[in-house]
């Protein structure tokens, strides 16, 4: 019974990275926009809230305050992320140049830059003492069992992220901001000739599901990981993990919820047998993109439009050609 509540307390806080990556990537595709720069931002998230960690607690290393450290470090991850987000929307939106190799150039540039930045700019030395702060969970979850375990044990971000995808969800389906930005996505120009400022939407959801993939990549190294460095690349490797989501949760925030448990259940559970097989192993590595190539024949099959990407995903809109 330990051992299986210990894989679930793992693999939710691992899909809490996935969930992050896959809500910013639907939320930038919803406006048309295919972003394969998601693993390089999510880095760059890391790198800004890594950052903003340091000079945090350079400053009040005596007295570290849990919800300043956190609000604080959030916002550079999220503006380092938004930030690396706004070069891919500027080249592909503005310069109109090719989203899938836009996408790429960002991801190689979001890995060094990141390097780039924790090499010469970040003194690691408090990161373990704030990530035992950032992932501190409700002090009452150890008197109510496996429930509390499961449901109770985590860090506030943990939360954030469940909280992020219902959000994402309610505004793209039932507000009028997500009514306009599925409209672009689906027809820019019949959106534009009705009013909407297509550029004004891609842009902004460029760079809002650029800061929320960013949380991401900072969760997995001050929560996930305990604050160490050791194995930080991963965070790429993750993001494609994340944008290998997008097409098995069909589009959809709130099925990234459970799909990304999914996702991280295997992802853990591959590790977990590590030295068992290694067919096994490698196999259930595998399975997350088996899994989204079938969701993806699945819905080309079935044609329905609910299950369908945005008709002009990756597509440049041109307003003279309208």
């Amino acid at each position: 019974m330990d051992y299986v509540v210990a894989f679930i307390v793992g693999s939710i806080s691992l899909a809490t990275v996935f969930l992050l990556g896959s809500v910013g990537e639907i939320i930038t595709e919803k406006a048309g926009q295919l972003n394969l720069g998601i693993p390089g931002i999510m880095c760059a998230g890391t790198a800004g809230g890594c950052m903003g960690v340091d000079i945090y607690m350079r400053m009040f290393s005596a007295n570290p305050m849990w919800v300043f450290l956190v609000l604080f470090s959030l916002i550079f991850a999220v503006v380092f992320a938004a930030a690396v987000g706004m070069i891919y929307g500027f080249l592909t939106i503005s310069l109109h140049c090719n989203q899938n190799i836009t996408g790429l150039a960002v991801t190689t540039f979001g890995v060094g830059f990141t390097q780039f930045v924790m090499d010469n700019f970040v003194d690691r030395a408090h990161f373990f003492d704030a990530s035992d702060i950032i992932k501190s969970s409700l002090p009452f979850w150890e008197s109510l069992g496996w429930f509390g375990e499961i449901f109770l044990s985590h860090g506030v971000l943990v939360y954030l992220a469940i909280a992020i995808a219902i959000a994402a969800w309610w505004v793209i389906k039932k507000t009028k901001v997500g009514l306009h930005l599925r409209a672009v996505g689906e027809n820019p120009a019949t959106a534009d000739a009705a009013g909407i400022n297509v550029n004004k939407y891609k842009y902004l959801a460029v760079a809002i599901g650029s800061g929320i993939a960013g949380i991401g990549g900072y969760f997995y190294i001050m929560d996930y990981i305990g604050g160490s460095w050791e194995n930080a690349m991963t965070i790429e490797a993750l993001g494609w993990l994340s944008v290998a989501l997008v097409i098995f949760t069909i589009w959809r925030p709130n099925l990234s919820i459970i799909g990304s448990i999914v996702f991280a259940g295997l992802y853990t559970l591959a590790y977990r047998l590590t030295g068992t097989g290694f067919v096994i192993t490698n196999l259930l590595k595998l399975l997350p993109y088996v899994i989204t190539i079938l969701v993806l024949i699945i819905t080309s099959i079935v044609g329905s439009k609910n299950i369908q990407p945005p008709a002009s995903l990756g597509l440049n809109y041109f307003r003279e050609e309208r």
